[in-house]
């Protein structure tokens, strides 16, 4: 992830994310799923990033049914998306929880890799 994602707002953060994978979408072509997101600390939010047809869509709230539901603070979602955190020991540390499949969760992480973001 770049410079500018890591001071960037939750909201542009969120838009940059939408933009990324629908620009290139080979990575998401194949995978049909709802993430949520709670987000706490210094910005709050709860969204979902929906994947279908190869497509990518931010959506606010909680509207679909999730397959994995992800807490972190923004600090940590940050540094998840910057590759400066793991998924892995953000579970093992407490900085991330998750409720539901656990191996989208994975799926999740390996897909962000894929992208400049």
């Amino acid at each position: 992830m770049s410079e500018k994602l890591a001071n960037a707002s939750l909201v542009e953060i969120k838009s940059f994310i939408e933009e990324e994978l629908n620009r290139n979408s080979e990575p998401i072509k194949d995978l049909e799923a709802v993430y949520e997101f709670h987000i706490s600390g210094d910005e709050e939010d709860t969204f979902q990033l929906q994947l279908k047809d190869g497509q990518a869509k931010v959506v606010q709230g909680d509207g679909e049914v999730a397959d994995c539901i992800l807490k972190m603070s923004f600090k940590s979602f940050q540094q998840f998306l910057t590759g400066k955190l793991s998924g892995t020991v953000a579970f093992m540390t407490g900085k991330l929880k998750l409720k539901g499949d656990i191996s989208k969760a994975l799926k999740l992480e390996s897909i962000l890799k894929q992208y400049n973001i």
